[in-house]
């Protein structure tokens, strides 16, 4: 299982760049068998004083996968709606999504993703048009999701030691605006 988190704090964390590097070191760590492939990358690359460019690396993810035979690769990439999405040029979140979209058409049976956003028009579209319904999941909607969400709140509020003097209406007007809220998690 290799797993990438996009983080809108950290700009080393937003592009397809970084989710492939950390991908690639991900699955050589753990099967020594794609070692391999992170060696003739290297190699073609005068023994690392040059840098891959975004194809290469994504040839080599790609070769790892399509030579893993029965090993089961799982992919989590999290939080994609943290990756920058700009006008202009592809962006970065265009470049991840294409990438996606190069994995999924391996059509590798043991290649299992797990994306996780919130619903951005672009990236819903996306993950739409190369999934079957039963095949993925929005808990945007859920109502169980909305509800445990003000659970936290109400806890917070009620537990937490400096929010513990405020008067009972306070507290209950800030449960209350911040639920209001819940709807754009």
């Amino acid at each position: 299982m290799e797993y990438f988190y996009f983080d809108f704090k950290d700009t080393g964390k937003q592009d397809s760049r970084a989710l492939l590097t950390s991908l690639l070191i991900q699955l050589c760590d753990q099967y020594d068998s794609f070692c391999e492939a992170l060696l003739r990358l290297y190699s073609a690359h005068r023994d690392g004083s040059q840098q891959p460019s975004d194809a290469a690396l994504v040839q080599s993810l790609k070769k790892m996968i399509t030579t893993a035979g029965t090993v089961q690769i799982y992919l989590i990439i999290d939080a994609l709606d943290e990756c920058p999405d700009t006008s202009g040029l592809q962006s970065s979140r265009e470049k991840v999504l294409g990438l996606v979209e190069d994995l999924l058409e391996l059509h590798n049976p043991n290649l299992r993703l797990c994306i996780t956003s919130r619903p951005e028009i672009d990236i819903r579209t996306s993950l739409e048009q190369w999934t079957s319904e039963s095949s993925y999941l929005s808990l945007h909607d859920q109502t169980g999701q909305k509800e445990d969400i003000i659970n936290y709140i109400r806890s917070v509020v009620y537990l937490d030691k400096k929010m513990k003097r405020w008067r009972t209406e306070d507290k209950e007007l800030v449960i209350e605006t911040l639920s209001d809220w819940v709807d754009g998690m």
